[in-house]
């Protein structure tokens, strides 16, 4: 799996199909956590998280993990840019998370924005249990991601928006998943409760704080 296909035009193409509704959803719980230390980011894709992170939190220091090598470019290049004085902050990691070996470092914020959704079932509670054990004892856990709604018009243009999405992605990212698994159980199996939620799009789109208390 990887995003380098897309790279290029991933912002265009973000743009065209939601607006700014996914940056919105990536950052709207982020004034919401305790301040971070230590940040491991997953999935970044092109930078525009992370510089926010580093901008409301300016001495966290991050590990920003990407199968992506052009993704990975495009959030140097942008962090750079945008926050010149933090780039000895952030660590680019050029892994896949299902070969990553984690360190001995523990994170108190985790971060997967609209990178869950790219595994199958088998290989969510992999990653997610992978996750949880680099966590620290009272972590935070910033998860923004599409979502069905439960009912009406809504479900049935998520639906159709999800099918159409798996279906390029696929083709364009060789993501593993055919369709969309709740990461839910798999969170509160690792010590995790949802803290906080926000959603967007009615209802297609949430952005979420889950918090683990040890």
């Amino acid at each position: 799996m990887s995003f380098d296909l897309v790279a290029p035009w991933y912002r265009t193409l973000e743009r065209i199909a939601f607006g700014e509704d996914l940056q919105r959803c990536r950052v709207a719980c982020l004034a919401e956590i305790a301040t971070p230390r230590h940040a491991l980011v997953v999935g970044e894709g092109n930078g525009r998280f992370l510089c926010e992170l580093l901008r409301l939190y300016p001495e966290v220091e991050v590990d920003c993990l990407d199968a992506s090598e052009r993704m990975l470019r495009l959030a140097r290049e942008r962090v750079a840019c945008e926050l010149p004085d933090c780039t000895k902050q952030v660590r680019f990691l050029h892994e896949d998370i299902m070969l990553w070996t984690a360190s001995e470092q523990r994170y108190d914020l985790v971060v997967t924005h609209f990178c869950l959704d790219c595994f199958a079932e088998e290989q969510l509670g992999e990653v997610v249990k992978k996750l949880a054990g680099v966590a620290a004892d009272e972590a935070n856990w910033l998860l923004a991601d599409f979502c069905v709604p439960d009912e009406g018009m809504a479900r049935i243009r998520a639906r159709a928006w999800l099918t159409a999405m798996y279906v390029f992605f696929r083709v364009t990212a060789r993501i593993p998943a055919k369709t969309l698994v709740d990461p839910t159980p798999f969170l509160r199996a690792e010590g995790f409760a949802l803290a906080q939620q926000h959603l967007f799009r009615k209802g297609m789109l949430k952005s979420q704080i889950w918090r683990r208390n040890r």
